[in-house]
């Protein structure tokens, strides 16, 4: 058992109440939040940790949307619109999966610890990424992903979803949640979506999506027309649409879904995700690379909102506080005061309820999975700091999952 105090503590819960001068005591739970005076007359026992001046203690960061297994990009892939990006990714895929070694993705998460991100949630296509993940000492929910759209390969891609989902089955922990991803309406056959997410109602798997990210994904779900028209067609000629978007939304019902990146969704597609419960995860600085246009955050309930990197094959960068940087000047009609705590919500609060794990807020009973950041100086204004927090932090002075630092 130990306590820790600091100046400041964010506790990101629904008010993002700021305590001065306080504490927590902790073991793998958070236990209690005080004054340390107080905390060390009830927990006489408990080891005491006293931060520095301008410390602050908020929840660790959960990031709810990586693709690890294109952790090796860095110069392979073209930018610039959705279908260029795209196809520079089917020429170069095997490429970049062979280079992505247990390393390479090792480093990337050892980065993430270290700008404070105490869980994610990986986005695995083929499974390369399972053995990094199951020693991440990072609460990881795992998303097995299907994907297909051919009627005639439906049972093949069935049953290696499973193969790979029974592997996170078979090492479920506190730290490794099994989750399940259905690509796309436009690369997802509704069978093979129908069946998975029997699965995850079975068993009350998170599930996460890509939906309407790009403006060629619009035109082939409304009428079968546009780039991915000319695309279907190089595999298999006269392809139709085999979903539009509401009754892909529908099919989601009864699951706890993200609905990632939804640029190019309607005002009555966003409000059938939040009739059905869902989210959406913004993905800014893969939204501007891929040339796809912003996402209006200003028209979605804040609660839905959480925010994520995508992977290196449309980002530079897995650390949370650099998209929480970007979303600051992509937004850049939004109140910077009203702004930040809601990107910070995103990042912690909102991304745990999405994530249906029991962290993201300091606050009784939650897992104390937090971090420990400096001020770069002096605070005037107390209605500043998370937006001083998103400005000038790189790294955390600590990291803790589950009461350890790691």
């Amino acid at each position: 058992m130990k306590i820790i105090s600091a100046d400041y503590i964010l506790t990101c819960n629904n008010s993002f109440e700021i305590l001065k001068n306080s504490a927590i005591c902790f073991n793998e739970k958070i236990l209690d939040v005080d004054k340390p005076e107080n905390l060390i007359k009830k927990y006489p026992e408990a080891k005491m940790i006293e931060l520095p001046r301008n410390s602050v203690i908020m929840p660790g960061l959960i990031n709810p949307h990586v693709h690890l297994e294109f952790s090796s990009n860095k110069t392979s892939l073209e930018y610039g619109s959705f279908m260029t990006w795209l196809n520079s990714v089917l020429a170069k895929r095997d490429d970049l999966l062979s280079t992505c070694s247990d390393e390479v993705m090792e480093k990337q998460l050892k980065i993430m610890q270290k700008s404070g991100t105490t869980s994610f949630g990986a986005i695995s296509s083929f499974g390369n990424d399972f053995d990094v993940c199951l020693k991440s000492p990072q609460r990881v929910v795992y998303f097995t992903e299907v994907l297909g759209s051919r009627p005639d390969a439906v049972d093949v891609l069935f049953s290696d979803f499973q193969s790979r989902l029974r592997a996170a089955q078979d090492n479920e922990s506190e730290r490794l949640i099994p989750a399940i991803s259905i690509h796309s309406p436009y690369s997802t056959h509704p069978i093979l979506a129908k069946n998975a997410l029997d699965i995850a109602r079975k068993f009350g798997y998170v599930v996460s999506t890509h939906f309407m990210e790009s403006v060629a994904e619009r035109n082939w779900l409304d009428d079968g027309s546009g780039e991915f028209n000319d695309f279907f067609n190089n595999f298999a000629p006269n392809s139709r649409p085999v979903n539009n978007a509401i009754d892909y939304i529908e099919l989601f019902r009864g699951c706890k879904t993200l609905f990632t990146h939804c640029v190019q969704a309607r005002k009555k597609e966003i409000e059938a995700i939040k009739e059905i419960g869902g989210s959406v995860t913004h993905c800014p600085v893969s939204n501007r690379l891929l040339g796809i246009g912003r996402l209006e955050i200003e028209n979605i309930d804040k609660k839905m909102l959480n925010l994520g990197t995508d992977g290196l094959s449309s980002n530079i960068s897995l650390n949370l506080w650099d998209e929480m940087r970007a979303a600051l000047m992509l937004h850049f009609k939004a109140d910077l005061k009203k702004l930040a705590p809601l990107l910070i919500q995103m990042t912690t609060t909102n991304a745990a309820n999405a994530l249906n794990i029991n962290a993201g807020e300091i606050t009784k009973d939650r897992f104390a999975d937090f971090i420990v950041c400096e001020l770069s100086g002096n605070l005037e204004n107390i209605e500043n700091i998370a937006l001083e927090l998103i400005l000038h932090t790189k790294f955390t002075k600590a990291t803790y999952v589950a009461g350890e630092k790691i």
